[in-house]
């Protein structure tokens, strides 16, 4: 009786878990698709432009790749400079960001008093939470009034404060709640038998925390640092009511507008078809691999990060 009760068990046991794996796996494949669909669907869009058969209207590819001129009335499509602008905004933001995230993370967990942390985490989640609408109403009302007044201030005029200034201090407060969201749980995971023999060897309570805890935290607080980078550069809503959307670059004066990939797709998003929505689709590709360089850059340094150390 008993034999047969362990057969019948152990026969549940295994039906159950391959319907759970098959599941697991469908879902697997399910997102891996989705991906997978959105990049052939762009790249398909986005090349299309470049092809002849796309007729009269066909855009030189290298023109596109090496151009400074971004001018849809005349159909001229330049794509170099709105990189440069994207890349030098999107590292603006994060050298802002950056240091301030990981430092509020090591003081809400390691620093403050037991009642005080769980307040900050809660501010923060609620800011991560925000929607990047409200972020952009929010600059376009109090940040370009900002940026305007220190312009004044060393003798600078701007199109009513609406700069790459704004949209640097616009991204930099939109990727803080996300940053230190993962470095706070990256923090956290640091084992305690670490920080306790960091301490036992003589190293004072600010030695551990920077050269033991940041350092044995550095995966999470990188990735971090991807998500933060990711969402800098892809966040459009936002960013097009403060950039300005200059149709010429790059733009090295902090008080200029400026244009970025996300802002210049969105711009042209009142077109459904013809060469001023397709272009956008190109743009997109261009945005991807950005993103997947930056990402690549950032893998490189973790590594090198604490490598010394070790």
């Amino acid at each position: 009786m008993n034999t047969q009760w362990s057969q019948s068990y152990q026969k549940r046991k295994k039906i159950i878990d391959v319907i759970f794996r098959s599941l697991f796996k469908l879902a697997g494949i399910v997102a891996a698709s989705m991906i997978i669909f959105i990049f052939i669907f762009i790249f398909q869009k986005g090349i299309s432009v470049f092809l002849p058969s796309y007729g009269p209207d066909q855009v030189n590819f290298w023109e596109f790749m090496t151009g400074f001129l971004w001018r849809s009335d005349q159909k001229i499509y330049g794509v170099l400079f709105i990189v440069i602008n994207t890349i030098v905004t999107a590292f603006l933001a994060m050298l802002i960001a950056f240091p301030i995230s990981v430092l509020t993370a090591l003081f809400i967990v390691k620093i403050a008093p037991k009642p005080l942390d769980k307040i900050f985490i809660t501010v923060i989640e609620l800011l991560a939470a925000i929607p990047s609408v409200v972020y952009g109403v929010f600059a376009s009302g109090i940040i370009v009034g900002w940026v305007d007044n220190v312009a004044q201030l060393f003798g600078y005029s701007t199109f009513g404060g609406r700069s790459m200034l704004a949209v640097v201090i616009l991204l930099a407060i939109m990727v803080i709640p996300t940053m230190t969201s993962l470095s706070i749980v990256a923090i956290k995971a640091v084992k305690p038998e670490l920080e306790l023999g960091s301490l036992a060897l003589g190293a004072s309570k600010t030695q551990t925390n920077f050269k033991v805890v940041l350092t044995s935290a550095k995966s999470g607080i990188f990735a971090g640092l991807i998500l933060g980078l990711a969402r800098a550069f892809g966040e459009a809503t936002a960013v097009s009511m403060v950039a300005g959307n200059k149709p010429m670059g790059p733009t090295w004066n902090p008080f200029d507008i400026t244009r970025t990939l996300t802002s210049t797709m969105l711009s042209g998003l009142k077109e459904t078809t013809g060469v001023d929505y397709d272009i956008r689709f190109s743009v997109g590709i261009v945005l991807m691999i950005t993103i997947l360089i930056s990402n690549l850059v950032i893998h490189r340094i973790k590594k090198k990060v604490g490598a010394e150390g070790q």
